[in-house]
């Protein structure tokens, strides 16, 4: 499979149109629709359905214009970073992270690394664990940020000096918002709307005393904005990390949990990883930068 067919497909599947995609491509419209035949001839599957006006990708289809995209991003950034000069550093860093209020450090090391090497770019993926962790296996992101738990077999990792504190985001008018923390039996019952990360590794389930099929849960999310418009609607309560939401001048409030329940990070990439030189100046300067952090003093 070569990479350049890889690239007429993907002209194609963003065209649904081969007609379109061979203008775009500079290409006569035979030579594409040849060239489509032997790729679906050599992977052995139809990868279209062709109409009379427009292109539609199969199930197998779908799946090769994900992994055709995954495959030239990664050529791009090797043939980039092999590509640099030798006197000067410059390549890009991808990060993937979920929703937390301790990206601020790593944006702070980020733009003291800048200073030195501005032709260093940073690129922030968001995403729960799970979809970090599956663009860490496949090579997309140099570092991962991770909330609680980490599975040392497949990363390496440093703990990271923050914590985030999980609480309840709720409407000003409810009744529980005139408490200043909020108690496992105050929501027995009551509507949650609950990250996707709110699984065992968060122990949000050991700290409300239930299993998921005992509690109310209404909806789920992975960003906390939409969360947010849920909980104003009046659709529930949101259990979410602090900071993440502004409640200054709107009807919503955050109440944190009591006992209280907390998360460590840390920054996690992976064991077969080869690190660009920007990743590993990036690695060595936000240890540097978060020492202090972690003794205590500001960085």
């Amino acid at each position: 499979m070569e990479l350049r067919v890889l690239q007429y497909f993907l002209a194609v599947a963003r065209e649904q149109n081969i007609s379109a995609a061979a203008q775009s491509l500079h290409l006569t419209q035979p030579t594409l629709s040849r060239q489509l035949r032997e790729l679906e001839e050599e992977l052995g599957k139809q990868l279209m359905i062709r109409g009379s006006r427009k292109v539609t990708l199969t199930e197998e289809g779908m799946l090769l214009r994900k992994r055709a995209e995954e495959i030239l991003d990664l050529v791009g950034r090797t043939e980039k970073e092999i590509g640099q000069s030798q006197e000067t550093v410059s390549g890009d860093i991808y990060i993937g992270t979920g929703e937390t209020d301790g990206m601020r450090q790593i944006a702070r090391a980020a733009n003291g690394l800048q200073e030195s090497y501005p032709a260093i770019q940073f690129h922030i993926v968001s995403g729960d664990a799970a979809d970090v962790c599956e663009r860490l296996d496949k090579a997309l992101l140099d570092f991962g940020i991770l909330l609680g738990d980490v599975d040392q077999t497949r990363y390496h990792y440093m703990d990271l000096p923050m914590k985030d504190t999980w609480g309840v985001l709720m409407r000003r008018d409810s009744p529980l918002a005139q408490q200043e923390s909020i108690a496992p039996r105050d929501l027995w019952g009551k509507p949650l709307i609950l990250s996707r990360q709110s699984d065992n590794k968060s122990g949000l389930y050991r700290w409300l005393g239930k299993e998921p099929s005992e509690l109310r849960t209404v909806a789920t999310y992975n960003l906390i904005y939409n969360a947010s418009l849920m909980v104003d609607e009046g659709m529930g309560y949101a259990f979410t990390l602090d900071k993440l939401v502004n409640t200054t001048g709107t009807q919503l409030c955050f109440r944190p949990l009591e006992p209280r329940l907390e998360l460590g990070m840390c920054l996690v990439w992976k064991k077969s990883r080869s690190f660009s030189r920007a990743a590993q100046l990036f690695l060595d300067y936000l240890k540097e930068c978060l020492s202090p952090l972690a003794a205590g003093k500001d960085c």
